[in-house]
């Protein structure tokens, strides 16, 4: 499956992460490839309608929230996880750019 990164916000985002954890994104990056929508625990799970998390697990615990659009994956959002919960205001920046990617 195709993958794609929603903004340049996103792809600063990861580069920006410690070698460590972004050979860890790149590799779980390239789970989605291979297993699309079948991805699941503990690399992939659900956030809320549309929304789903990847869960990069180390030393730095980072969650990039994607979602499928026609018969891509699009990255949308990511963030160095640092509470159990994901933040409401995470959840609400993925949505807002799935809305925006919607109208495209």
């Amino acid at each position: 499956m195709e993958v794609r990164i929603f903004d340049k916000v996103l792809e600063e985002f990861i580069q920006s992460l410690e070698k460590p954890t972004f050979a860890r994104v790149l590799r779980t990056i390239g789970l989605l490839k291979t297993f699309g929508n079948k991805l699941g625990m503990p690399h992939s799970k659900k956030v809320v309608a549309r929304i789903f998390e990847l869960r990069v697990r180390g030393e730095q615990n980072v969650r990039i929230l994607y979602t499928f659009h026609k018969t891509k994956a699009v990255l949308l959002h990511g963030f160095v996880k640092k509470s159990n919960k994901i933040p409401n205001k995470e959840v609400k920046i993925a949505l807002s750019k799935l809305s925006a990617l919607d109208r495209i």
